[in-house]
């Protein structure tokens, strides 16, 4: 019994340093005497706390600005032809719909107009839905039920049938759009869809666009345990979502969003460290390396992956996610305390000393490094 007990004791303390002592003095560390440069790291004084990434590509931010001016000057063709030019790229094409769901918020003249000009457009159609559903969310706002004025939720309620009505009438117009579907799947749970209701909608989204990464994120919302699912229900969903990813897509990146539920749930600091947890974010990872540069939500997620790695003690593959960051920390996991540069610092500072991966410091001529 008492070497029992010896062996308890052991692992407990053996525990205990490598989640809190270490992690301890590696800030320490961090404060006195990291120097990022030395790890393959840009130095402090070039991290950039305005963005998670590097800014789009000039030509993309000026065609955007375009669509949007075009629109708000009335004219809804240039807003068509932009959405239309996706083609099949159904992840592109419902990233250019939230884009003039942004543009009419603002002011939706120009979206009448195009309704009232083509009124068998799919795309048309489905972004007045789709307005309708934020709207109401706008409404109902992000607090938990009990949070929200009664008068508030009940306005909410009565909105989204709806939306969720003129969603399914677009759907009519083009069969094959898949945008619809997700404008359904996002409004059922506030719609207070139960499982077998939700079911069917979820189907005929994955029927046109199996990998729709909105679709998803939608779909895992619901699932979630202060939703219509659990917790285990959630991952069971997440963890799917990363065995199906097709290369080229970030779609395994819905498993980050759930660690991100399950911890928000949880309150813990740690995420689980286990075998099977570690193999979900190393595919994760993989699956990032096939996703295209440019793809512009890349870098918000690489930033969920560091920090969920590093949480999970995966401190050398925490760091190398920070080396493929860059300077970029202005980023969800940073941001909350106020300080992004900071708290961003410390963490890959972190990654760096547990990791044990050896400093090569940078070459200096006169004290000033290359």
């Amino acid at each position: 019994m008492t070497l029992f007990l010896a062996v308890v004791l052991g692992a407990f303390l053996f525990v205990l340093h490598r989640l809190f002592l270490k992690p301890r003095r590696a800030e320490a560390w961090v404060a006195e005497r990291f120097v990022a440069t030395d790890y393959g790291l840009p130095p402090r004084e070039a991290l950039d706390a305005r963005r998670a990434g590097p800014p789009a590509p000039t030509h993309r931010a000026e065609e955007r600005q375009a669509v949007a001016d075009a629109a708000w000057g009335g004219d809804w063709t240039s807003a068509a032809r932009y959405v239309r030019a996706a083609g099949e790229d159904w992840d592109e094409r419902w990233g250019r719909l939230e884009l003039l769901q942004h543009v009419a918020q603002e002011d939706d003249a120009w979206l009448d107009a195009w309704r009232a000009a083509e009124p068998g457009d799919c795309d048309a159609a489905t972004l007045h839905a789709s307005l309708m559903v934020h709207r109401a969310w706008e409404i109902r706002g992000s607090g938990y039920a009990h949070e929200v004025l009664s008068s508030d939720m009940d306005r909410f309620r009565a909105m989204l049938p709806a939306a969720i009505e003129e969603a399914r009438q677009a759907a009519l117009l083009d069969p094959a759009n898949p945008g619809p579907w997700v404008v359904m799947v996002t409004a059922a749970r506030g719609a207070q869809y139960r499982p077998a209701q939700f079911k069917p909608l979820w189907d005929e989204l994955t029927a046109r666009a199996p990998h729709h990464y909105e679709g998803h994120w939608q779909a895992l919302q619901y699932w979630c345990a202060k939703w219509f699912g659990s917790d285990r229900r959630m991952m069971r969903f997440a963890r799917q979502a990363v065995r199906t990813a097709p290369p080229g897509s970030p779609l395994a990146g819905i498993y980050l969003h759930a660690l991100g539920e399950l911890r928000a749930r949880s309150g813990a600091d740690r995420l689980p460290a286990t075998p099977l947890a570690r193999i979900m974010l190393q595919q994760v990872a993989a699956s990032f390396e096939r996703v295209a540069p440019d793809d512009e939500r890349l870098p918000a997620l690489r930033h969920l992956l560091a920090d969920a790695m590093l949480r999970s003690l995966m401190y050398g593959p925490a760091l190398e996610q920070f080396r493929r960051i860059g300077p970029w920390c202005g980023a969800q996991p940073w941001r909350k305390d106020g300080e992004p540069v900071l708290a961003f610092e410390r963490a890959r500072g972190t990654a760096a000393k547990l990791s044990g991966a050896r400093p090569v410091p940078t070459p200096r001529t006169h004290g000033i490094g290359h």
